[in-house]
């Protein structure tokens, strides 16, 4: 008898132990998920002034995405993202690149010179520390997500379905910031981020 109540009772602290395990909702992401507080991200913006989260406290979205010089895939969207950020601007969205690579060609000093290169329209905040990324479960570049205007997080994932622009079908940084502008919840939350993978400092 008493063998009996000490395994129902094992097995009443194991299924109450399962019960309350926090589980995230995410299919490619270990971190965060679709509908909770984004973490906090900063870095030194090619301008040389200290950028942050309560810099784009105004916006009526944000975009925040972790990118690099290298990668040829986030090279392959960088005219994308500066159509993106010069159409959204007028709209009250802010568009954020954080690059937090450590390579000698993601330093601030070649970051500065690819983006008058290529005329970016946007912040790109170097993040040394890799803090940023590793809070938003960032793995690749590039990866992206957008925010509302309370900095929940919307939609993660990659910006549209074809790194060749004439393939592309599904918009889906577009598709969330415009239902976030009209007052909607994305069709589209979640997409696996597709790109160069993020190295970590160990």
């Amino acid at each position: 008898m008493r063998k009996t109540l000490l395994i129902a009772m094992a097995a009443a602290v194991v299924l109450t132990a399962v019960a309350v395990a926090p589980t995230l909702a995410a299919k490619f992401n270990k971190k965060v998920e679709v509908g909770q507080k984004a973490p906090a991200y900063s870095g030194v913006n090619i301008d040389d002034t200290q950028k942050s989260t309560g810099d784009y406290k105004d916006a009526k979205a944000v975009v925040v995405c972790f990118t690099c010089n290298h990668c040829p895939v986030a090279v392959a969207y960088e005219d994308r993202f500066v159509a993106f950020a010069t159409e959204y601007k007028a709209r009250g969205v802010e568009f954020v690149a954080i690059n937090c690579n450590v390579r000698p060609e993601d330093r601030l000093d070649k970051m500065k010179e690819r983006a008058e290169k290529k005329g970016f329209t946007f912040d790109y905040l170097y993040d040394e520390s890799q803090e940023s990324a590793k809070a938003f479960g960032a793995t690749v570049t590039p990866h992206l997500f957008v925010l509302d205007a309370e900095q929940n997080i919307v939609y993660m994932g990659a910006f549209d379905d074809s790194q060749k622009t004439e393939n592309v079908k599904q918009n889906y940084i577009r598709d969330a910031v415009d239902a976030v502008l009209a007052g909607k919840t994305p069709e589209v939350t979640e997409t696996r981020q597709v790109g160069c993978g993020i190295q970590y400092k160990k």
